[in-house]
């Protein structure tokens, strides 16, 4: 099968192509990168390079695909970032619709289910309306937990502080997953393309509560003591900021943050968790990551 990946070389689009290639399938992956051409075609992969809010160089890639696999890379550049998300998500299907292509597995987030009041996952809740709009196309709407790999922004707190937090509330349970267990889920979906109509599946890889967290990162990297501080909104905004976000991203990572404090955020996976496959990768197996790159 034909197969197209959004994402170029990231943490979920680099180990999906992997899979997709070693089961002998054509694969193309865009880029906005002429750079990671060489390293796209070392893959096995074909190369195609170009920006997503082109719509029509996303026609022509997709056009004779079997499938794709639609994912908006975060950006700190835009002004109204909901908005540039959601416009994003509306060239997405122009092209999708343009194609023809009739099997796309996006990837969503938790929280999605929210139209307002979850930061850039309220923008990633209207790609997922107006995907659902295309009615003949079977779309499968990944909503992944929180990044493990979120907490690489930590270290510098770490480092620097002695501590590791965040806005989520007193001693609040977050869902995780990691990067490498969404590429599986996804390729499951993709290798399968079982899906019909328009359905979502949660990709989570642990649930701990954010003194585990601290703990467990802690003890990796020799510090068993480390300390979760429950920050205020104000003073999350002002360490972003301060750490160089700019403002419009800092916002937006503090009201996402909101959403987890007061249960919004992860109450549509709660209320489905039952039907929820866990994926493999603990929180524990991430702490030896989080080491390596804390030592670097």
């Amino acid at each position: 099968m034909k197969y197209v990946i959004t994402g170029s070389l990231g943490n979920i689009s680099k180990p999906l192509t992997q899979k997709l290639v070693a089961a002998g399938h054509d694969v193309t992956v865009i880029s906005s990168q002429e750079s990671k051409k060489a390293a796209i075609e070392a893959l096995g992969a074909k190369a195609a390079i170009g920006t997503i809010q082109d719509q029509a160089f996303l026609t022509k890639t997709f056009t004779g695909a079997d499938a794709v696999y639609a994912m908006i890379p975060p950006t700190f550049a835009a002004t109204d970032w909901k908005k540039y998300i959601g416009d994003t998500g509306k060239i997405y299907a122009e092209a999708i619709k343009a194609s023809g292509v009739k099997n796309v597995v996006h990837l969503s987030s938790i929280g999605a289910h929210l139209a307002e009041g979850c930061g850039p996952v309220s923008g990633i809740y209207r790609v997922e309306q107006v995907y659902n709009t295309l009615a003949d196309v079977n779309i499968k709407h990944l909503r992944p937990g929180n990044f493990y790999t979120n907490f690489y922004s930590n270290i510098g707190m770490i480092k620097h502080n002695g501590i590791i937090g965040g806005n989520y509330g007193n001693n609040t349970s977050i869902v995780l997953v990691h990067p490498a267990d969404i590429a599986e889920a996804a390729a499951e979906e993709l290798l399968a393309l079982t899906f019909k109509g328009h359905s979502v599946r949660y990709v989570v890889s642990d649930e701990r509560p954010t003194t585990d967290i601290a703990k467990v990162l802690g003890t990796a990297i020799g510090k068993p003591e480390l300390p979760w501080i429950d920050f205020k909104d104000e003073d999350s905004f002002g360490g972003m900021v301060g750490a160089g976000l700019p403002e419009e991203v800092a916002k937006n990572y503090v009201e996402m943050g909101k959403a987890v404090r007061e249960g919004k955020m992860f109450e549509d996976y709660y209320a489905h968790k039952s039907g929820v496959k866990i994926s493999k990768t603990k929180l524990e197996d991430f702490a030896k990551e989080f080491a390596a790159v804390y030592n670097q």
